[in-house]
């Protein structure tokens, strides 16, 4: 079975390992286009049953593929949060580690979008990436939590004959947005090397109460302190003004999505600025 998440080691035991004499599969984030999108029957994926498959037939979506390419958007207007979770598990990301028994958790907080074209420069694809792992973090601190687990999803264009980047990695309880943006930074250049890209996802999971905190004795208490300082600062600054009342010079460049994003209305549709304004 695979040792990358319980989705994925279950959709491995459910469809390859019960079928091998040896009762063994592994499935890894790079085996999601070949074998996650590839499972034939719909209803033999974790969380979609024959009612389930209805509504997403109903939609147009006909494949674990098509779910994985389709609009969160649309996913989370006509199927509530189940839709944007089923999205997330389409392109293998689970907010649960394998390594500890299964327990149903709090839903993580996530956010994508569909580039309206083609981004070939990395800078710009970072830009994106960034201006997503702070939005995403905004949401986590007015609800309260941190994030012990964070997760990528780097989709190509069509004309790209290259798999999507998918990567999580678990880590220390933190909310902050600059220590974030370089978790989700450094996922990325692991992976990427060229290639146009089309759509991109940030996801922060496996959830705990904001009080919760590791500290080590060689953390700068002081720093922390004023670090959290200044982002409660700039959030009641957006609370009040709005999320673009406070904007890094990256914004005014030609990848930014912030701005563009910040008109428009609903929860991922706004970039995950939902609750701010």
């Amino acid at each position: 079975m695979s040792n990358s998440n319980p989705l994925l080691a279950k959709l491995a035991l459910d469809n390859e390992a019960k079928k091998t004499k040896t009762m063994r599969a592994n499935w890894s984030y790079e085996d999601v286009e070949t074998k996650v999108w590839g499972i034939q029957e719909m209803t033999d994926f974790w969380g979609i049953g024959n009612r389930m498959k209805k509504r997403l037939n109903a939609l147009g979506i006909m494949s674990i593929r098509e779910l994985a390419n389709f609009n969160p958007d649309i996913l989370k207007k006509e199927l509530g949060i189940v839709g944007v979770e089923l999205f997330f598990h389409a392109n293998g990301i689970d907010e649960s580690n394998v390594h500890h028994p299964y327990k149903p958790k709090s839903t993580g907080i996530g956010n994508s979008q569909v580039l309206p074209r083609n981004y070939i420069k990395k800078r710009e694809i970072e830009i994106v990436l960034s201006e997503m792992a702070e939005q995403v973090a905004v949401r986590l601190r007015k609800a309260g939590k941190k994030t012990t687990c964070v997760s990528i999803g780097v989709g190509y264009s069509r004309k790209e004959n290259k798999n999507s980047i998918h990567a999580q990695m678990k880590v220390e309880p933190t909310n902050q947005t600059e220590i974030l943006k370089s978790y989700v930074l450094s996922l990325f250049n692991k992976k990427y090397s060229s290639g146009a890209v089309r759509n991109i996802s940030v996801y922060y999971s496996q959830l705990v109460d904001e009080s919760f905190g590791l500290i080590s004795l060689f953390d700068d208490i002081e720093k922390i302190e004023k670090e959290e300082r200044l982002q409660s600062a700039i959030d009641t600054i957006r609370q009040q003004f709005g999320f673009t009342s406070l904007l890094k010079a990256n914004a005014l460049t030609e990848g930014s999505r912030v701005i563009a994003r910040s008109n428009l209305v609903g929860g991922h549709s706004a970039g995950g600025l939902d609750g701010l304004k």
